[in-house]
């Protein structure tokens, strides 16, 4: 049974096959074709042609690696919650998308709330993003800030 539609907006059909080839994308986005056409039960084509479609369609949208930022000397991963006036909502989450330190950016419910996540290599970096950066910025009525202590899950895609 699929989920209704609130929008109206035509959703892309998926049978149980391509929602198996989509689990085993989420789980190895770097699978062969052929290794799974092995594990679906089709041939490498069929895979092939299934997973072309599903991109053409926007399901998928891009292959991508995860990188652990710790690695790369990121220390700090923070989550923002900024308040901006609503006739400045649009110029400010433009500015903020722009920037290489925002890895996600959503507009919330709430009074002109944008969610915003970034990764610093330091507090003082953060620090001089939002002084330099954010706080700068037309229109910004609050920020509140809260830094991640400890990263139990994390999830890239969705569940199927």
């Amino acid at each position: 049974m699929n989920p209704p539609n609130f929008y109206n907006n035509p959703s892309v059909v998926t049978d149980e096959t391509d929602r198996r080839i989509l689990s085993a994308l989420m789980a190895n986005g770097r699978i062969s074709y052929t290794d799974l056409a092995k594990e679906i039960g089709l041939s490498r084509v069929a895979v092939q042609a299934r997973i072309q479609a599903l991109m053409e369609e926007g399901v998928i949208e891009r292959f991508t690696a995860v990188v652990n930022p710790e690695k790369l000397g990121i220390q700090v991963s923070a989550f923002f919650n900024v308040e901006v006036e609503p006739k400045h909502l649009e110029e400010v989450a433009t500015a903020l998308a722009e920037d290489p330190s925002v890895t996600s950016l959503y507009h919330m419910t709430g009074p002109s709330k944008l969610h915003m996540h970034g990764l610093y290599a330091s507090h003082q970096e953060m620090e001089k993003f939002m002084k330099e950066k954010l706080y700068p910025l037309a229109g910004i009525n609050s920020v509140e800030c809260q830094v991640l202590i400890t990263r139990y899950k994390s999830r890239m895609g969705m569940r199927l």
